[in-house]
């Protein structure tokens, strides 16, 4: 399709390849024009209908969209913003030159300014910033026949028209009904009657987060947000929702990764923003693993003069499966503290599961690897005891603590993915080796 469209435009032959376009869905006509050179998409988005410009332009990634919007003549900006959705255009506005968005919005409509201006005075990540203002509402005195004419009326314009609200007289949100049930609904009916009182809300300034954990309990398309007085200001959307469930896993990846999150796409973040993102992380475990030189320097020689030197061939061994078991553990519980299947009053449930959890997996890695120290590597009896025993005891120090820290994260308000695999793997190095050589100070009398 992308190879249709450039021919047509080699070939100058936009009539076709408008008509091609207009047949298409906007989310492909989007998908298709971003990977276009700048100056061939722009050509293309003029191409676009205003019925479906707007549409489009609300699918574009960010950087697109400031592209497209920089290169139309003010007149044909100011059309786009006036189209789009509350939410989408705030968007816009808050990742412009702020020079460019107040000479936007100086010539759009007054209800779109309005409603720009009212989204824009919310904390990022927050309900009051992702909502859109655009719904439909009801007074409880209207019959089914007047709520069903004023859908009519005005839906036109709304994000959605599926869930409709009912506010009293101070704009207080006293109930729901769905669109569904005003069509099988007598029209003398009075929606007070029928409307489904029993709301679940969030205020503006719930985070984003806890507003996707509302949409998956209850299995919402819609939810309205209310501000402190209960009186509804705006509604959240599915499509937003998928928005910023994508974020918020690319972002919990990232730190896990001890990567400092980007809201860039890789391929269009530069070289040297990736060195900004990394560079943090990766100074601090270096630093940190000095500890781990520090303690195999304390005791090498003890190893050599005791003529026990084969135990430092075991030692990148023992630290990797005790970083292993460390990162299973912790992002175990990361994602059943982001999908809030626990909290930290579970500490002790948590705890005792996965010390049953390292009993087994400890025991079963130290039989597999005594078979192998024996009969392969032809190891003594005592050096095999010492390794297979430090397995044991380093599985289990790693899942408890690969348990615990994320969970004492959580509590202290940090980001439980910060505790991820890097700093865990770190931690456990260390104690692996201190384990590793008291055991073997201990059973072959090495210190």
């Amino acid at each position: 399709m992308r190879e249709k469209i450039e021919a047509f435009i080699r070939q100058n032959e936009y009539i076709k390849l408008k008509d091609l376009l207009v047949k298409m869905n906007v989310a492909d006509i989007a998908e298709l024009i971003e990977e276009l050179p700048d100056g061939e998409l722009v050509k293309v988005f003029r191409l676009l209908p205003k019925t479906i410009a707007a549409d489009v332009f609300s699918y574009l990634p960010t950087d697109v969209e400031q592209t497209v919007i920089t290169s139309l003549t003010e007149k044909e900006a100011v059309q786009i913003i006036d189209d789009l959705a509350a939410d989408d255009a705030t968007d816009l506005c808050d990742e412009m030159p702020a020079s460019v968005v107040k000479k936007l919005l100086a010539q759009v409509e007054p209800e779109t300014r309005r409603d720009i201006n009212h989204l824009l005075k919310y904390p990022d990540d927050s309900a009051g910033s992702i909502m859109t203002v655009e719904f439909v509402d009801f007074k409880r005195h209207l019959t089914v026949g007047q709520a069903i004419e004023r859908i009519k009326k005005i839906g036109l314009d709304k994000e959605t028209i599926n869930v409709c609200y009912v506010l009293d007289e101070s704009r207080k949100l006293i109930g729901t009904v769905a669109i569904r049930l005003l069509l099988l609904r007598d029209e003398h009916e009075l929606i007070g009657d029928i409307m489904h009182e029993n709301v679940i809300t969030v205020n503006t300034m719930t985070d984003q987060e806890e507003v996707a954990a509302v949409f998956k309990k209850y299995d919402f398309t819609t939810l309205p947000v209310v501000d402190n007085e209960g009186r509804l200001v705006g509604i959240v959307t599915i499509d937003d929702i998928v928005d910023i469930l994508e974020q918020e896993a690319t972002e919990d990846i990232e730190k896990m990764a001890a990567i400092m999150p980007t809201e860039e796409p890789y391929m269009k973040t530069s070289v040297f923003e990736q060195w900004k993102k990394r560079m943090p992380w990766l100074l601090i475990l270096m630093v940190s693993a000095t500890f781990t030189q520090a303690v195999i320097n304390h005791y090498q020689d003890a190893i050599i003069v005791a003529g026990y030197a084969v135990l430092t061939s075991f030692i990148p061994m023992l630290m990797d499966t005790g970083g292993n078991s460390g990162s299973q553990a912790s992002v175990s519980v990361i994602r059943s503290l982001t999908l809030g299947e626990i909290q930290f009053k579970n500490i002790f449930q948590v705890v005792w599961k996965e010390t049953q959890v390292a009993f087994w997996c400890g025991m079963t890695l130290a039989a597999c690897n005594f078979v192998k120290l024996m009969v392969v590597d032809g190891a003594t009896m005592m050096v095999s005891m010492t390794v297979c025993l430090t397995l044991i005891v380093t599985v289990f120090v790693a899942k408890i603590i690969g348990a615990i820290l994320p969970m004492i994260a959580k509590k202290c308000g940090m980001d439980p993915a910060v505790m991820a695999s890097p700093l865990i793997t770190t931690v456990v190095d260390v104690l692996s080796l201190m384990i590793f050589f008291n055991i073997a100070n201990i059973l072959l009398g090495i210190g």
